[in-house]
Formats: structure tokens, sequence, C-alpha cells
């Protein structure tokens, strides 16, 4: 990583899958980069991306926000981003996506949660999609609308977002 920049390390704590990590790593050190193009908060100097299974992510979702359910991302703003390997091969399997694709979707979407952006109110969520949109569409250089719906890129949210190869 640059001078000044947070370090970042993905690190894969699953096992169902292979995946390609030093992929997911590559493009975490992208997406910082143009994350910190955005207006936002200052960002923890260490992040952690930590990739598990459904079952470690319900644990979590359980324990830090009482929801017994599994999610596709969960943001700690210490710096740990996790993100379920299960919901993302799902939510791909859905929407005719790539597994890569949509880790790296979550991925970014943690990092603006890093910067301060906020996807819980209807106002706040349109902010946070178009920029997760236009930041993903510039890193994957892939970019094209969704066909379908448009739901479910992190759960249970409407949004044409992307479809990648």
């Amino acid at each position: 990583m640059p001078e000044g920049l947070p370090a970042i390390l993905v690190s894969n704590r699953q096992r169902r899958l292979r995946l390609e990590r030093d992929d997911l790593q590559q493009f975490a050190c992208r997406a910082l980069v143009q994350v910190l193009t955005v207006p936002g908060a200052d960002l923890p100097d260490e992040i952690g991306v930590v990739l598990v299974s459904d079952r470690r992510i319900c644990e979590l979702h359980h324990d830090f926000m009482r929801l017994s359910t599994p999610t596709d991302v969960i943001t700690f703003q210490h710096g740990e981003i996790v993100i379920s390997v299960d919901t993302a091969e799902r939510q791909a399997a859905e929407h005719g996506t790539s597994l890569a694709g949509e880790l790296k979707l979550y991925l970014l979407h943690g990092l603006l949660h890093l910067r301060g952006y906020d996807d819980r109110a209807p106002g706040a969520r349109r902010t946070m999609m178009a920029v997760q949109t236009r930041l993903f569409a510039a890193l994957t250089r892939k970019y094209q609308p969704r066909q379908g719906r448009g739901d479910g890129l992190i759960a249970g949210q409407k949004a044409s977002l992307t479809k990648w190869q």
C-alpha cells in the first residue's frame, strides 16, 4: 500500500469454498484508494476483511445486533469487515453474477460503512448506493445494469446496481 494509507488485509476463515484471496486482496487495496476519494469519516489505521461462513456471521449478527439470521456483511467501526461467503454465493446465483464480484461488492460496501456511509434510512441508503455503484463501476470496468428486480445485493435492499463477469 502507498505510504499514509491504512493497511488492509483479507483473510479467508471459511473452508467450504476455495477462493482467490490474492485477487480479493488486490481489489481491497484498489477499493481503499477509491473510497478515500469520497467525503467521509477517517478510516482506522488497519482494516481487516474476514471471509466467513453463514454459521459464523449468524453468530456475530446475533451477538452484536440481536438478529439470528445470516447477512451479507457486518462492519465494525474499529476496522473489521466480516463477509459471508455463503450469502455471497447465494446472491451471485440468484442474480447471475460471479461469486468474486459479489464478494468485491460486499468489501466495497463495508469500506463505505467505515467511511461513515449508512444504509438504514432511505435517503442515506440512496446516497450510499449511488456512491457504491459509481466506485464499483470504476473498480471493475465491467459495469452493466443488473437484470431483474435489482434487490438482494446487500440483503433486502432495492437497488439496481451491477452485473459483472
